[in-house]
């Protein structure tokens, strides 16, 4: 019998899943894999306490599994959080399928993935995210009716992603009234990271309010038509970390604000669609403390997505879901407030209301 000799670095995927720095309790983790589709996805459930998990299915060609894991084990905790501090009876939970969307991704491969959804009997319901689209969610439908954000012509609530911008204006318009005293964007100049159906949306909220708008994105073809459209300057300084704005709205991926780029940082204020922007919420988020930067919890301002597909569960419509959208506004002043009183960070201040949601629940 042959023995496998383990090397020294390889040590730590001795413990693939429970051993990620990433794992946080999270209460069940599924793998799926289909070879006639090609699906291959992993379903994260991070906290069922105050509901069903509820997120998004992000489709995106990671560079290994690990990449895959790590990132659906942040994104479901984050999902936790999320529901419970925006008040909705929901858990976390959030799926990746890795593969490129514009290349690999086919009905047969949704409809699979849907199969799998169905499999846990409502302990999880997905919705759209990065890769996945609206469609996608009709043909999840087909299958199983844990899916939220199916078409509006289906009885859904449509794409989230207009909902979710305005939860990010809203959470932007707070951070910059509890650092400059006033929330007139008038003359501020806002770099935004990340143009796609989110981040367009924000820039458009953001030159109607006057702002001087920035942005920059990985899709050339993307960045000309969104310039062109809203009147926004290209970015085109050789460290979009160091720029001199008065605000970074990082609408892309997360971990943009880590060892490398915390401290580059000229922005006052730090407001985005992204999940997940400090790479370490400890260390990054006391790090802006320290330097006087006010940073809105992306968990808390991007909510504007989930509130409106929660819609589709509960019962209300858009409408509904916009004003309770708005009130991200007041909620993120609480949280400054709070993290002021307390001598800690926004970030940490959001993390424990939402916490202090779930023991609650838990007591009862």
């Amino acid at each position: 019998m042959a023995t496998e000799l383990i090397k020294a670095k390889e040590l730590y995927k001795i413990d693939p899943v429970f051993g990620q720095m990433s794992f946080d309790d999270h209460e069940e983790i599924v793998f799926c894999f289909d070879k006639d589709t090609g699906l291959k996805a992993i379903i994260g459930v991070h906290n069922t306490v105050l509901g069903p998990a509820l997120g998004g299915t992000r489709i995106w060609n990671y560079d290994n599994e690990w990449e895959a894991l790590n990132d659906v084990l942040r994104l479901s905790r984050g999902m936790t959080y999320k529901s419970a501090i925006t008040g909705l009876n929901l858990g976390g939970g959030k799926a990746v399928i890795i593969g490129d969307s514009k290349r690999d991704k086919t009905p047969e491969m949704i409809k699979k993935f849907g199969e799998y959804v169905h499999s846990l009997s409502g302990k999880y319901i997905t919705a759209e995210d990065v890769g996945s689209t609206t469609q996608d969610m009709d043909i999840i439908r087909d299958v199983t009716p844990y899916v939220t954000g199916i078409s509006e012509s289906r009885g859904g609530s449509g794409n989230p992603s207009p909902v979710t911008a305005y939860g990010v204006f809203m959470g932007l318009k707070a951070a910059v009234k509890h650092q400059f005293g006033s929330d007139a964007l008038q003359g501020k100049r806002v770099l935004v990271q990340g143009i796609g159906h989110v981040g367009e949306t924000l820039v458009d909220y953001l030159t109607k309010e006057g702002a001087v708008v920035q942005i920059t994105d990985i899709n050339e073809a993307k960045l000309q038509e969104v310039s062109k459209k809203y009147g926004a300057k290209i970015f085109s300084g050789p460290d979009l970390y160091s720029a001199d704005v008065d605000i970074y709205s990082p609408c892309a991926l997360g971990a943009t604000l880590n060892d490398d780029t915390v401290n580059k940082i000229k922005a006052k204020v730090i407001a985005g669609a992204a999940n997940n922007q400090l790479a370490n919420d400890k260390v990054h988020g006391q790090i802006l403390k320290d330097r006087g930067i006010s940073y809105a919890p992306d968990f808390l301002i991007n909510a504007g997505g989930i509130i409106n597909v929660y819609g589709e569960i509960v019962g209300y419509g858009k409408e509904e879901a916009m004003k309770r959208t708005e009130n991200i506004y007041h909620t993120t002043l609480e949280i400054f407030l709070n993290a002021e009183k307390n001598n800690t960070t926004p970030q940490q201040a959001a993390m424990k209301m939402a916490q202090d949601r779930i023991d609650a629940k838990k007591r009862e």
